[in-house]
């Protein structure tokens, strides 16, 4: 049975986590502004219960005490992708009500529909690449990317993932050169 979660799913650095906070922002306002007037039966709808936001490579990272970066030196992508097995596993039992924000290869997880819906944030491989590059922390940003350091290699990744997370996903929003609250608002009104 499907979970009332949203999962954010897309190429790596397409802004996942960023969009999953302003969600959750979002929502809080919401709630808290219509928790203060007198409100008709349902009129607070599904967004209000969306209240926490839980990132995969955040609790991998927690898990291992090390980040995906070393994961990926010491132990290879597939010592990764079991540990990313487990969490979905873990997310599908425990949690409810809550903006998932994934890494880039989780889309694969084989109950990934029984978490929750499955949001496809769109972008081009440029737009990915231009909106790293534009953070404060861009070094940062590309530095903990283990599967960004080879750029014609993560564009093969890139292409073949497209079309895997058009697949997947229940809702998919175009999210480059966008505004950040345009993004919010347009998954908002899809998961009513």
């Amino acid at each position: 049975m499907k979970k009332n979660n949203i999962i954010l799913i897309g190429f790596m650095g397409v802004g996942k986590g960023t969009v999953a906070r302003a969600m959750v922002k979002e929502v809080g306002l919401k709630s808290h502004f219509r928790m203060g007037e007198k409100e008709e039966a349902g009129m607070v709808g599904i967004n209000s219960h969306f209240q926490y936001v839980i990132d995969t490579d955040d609790l991998i990272e927690s898990m291992e005490n090390r980040a995906i970066k070393k994961i990926f030196a010491v132990d290879g992508e597939a010592y990764f992708r079991n540990l990313e097995k487990k969490t979905a596993l873990w997310l599908e039992e425990s949690v409810e009500n809550t903006i998932i924000s994934t890494g880039g290869g989780f889309y694969r997880q084989e109950n990934l529909k029984n978490i929750g819906t499955v949001i496809y944030l769109k972008s081009s491989f440029d737009g990915i690449l231009k909106r790293i590059k534009k953070a404060p922390n861009a070094k940062n940003k590309l530095k903990k990317r283990p599967l960004l350091q080879n750029k014609k290699e993560a564009m093969k990744l890139y292409d073949t993932r497209v079309k895997e997370y058009e697949r997947v996903a229940d809702i998919i929003v175009d999210v480059e050169n966008r505004d950040l609250k345009l993004i919010v608002k347009e998954i908002l009104g899809q998961i009513k």
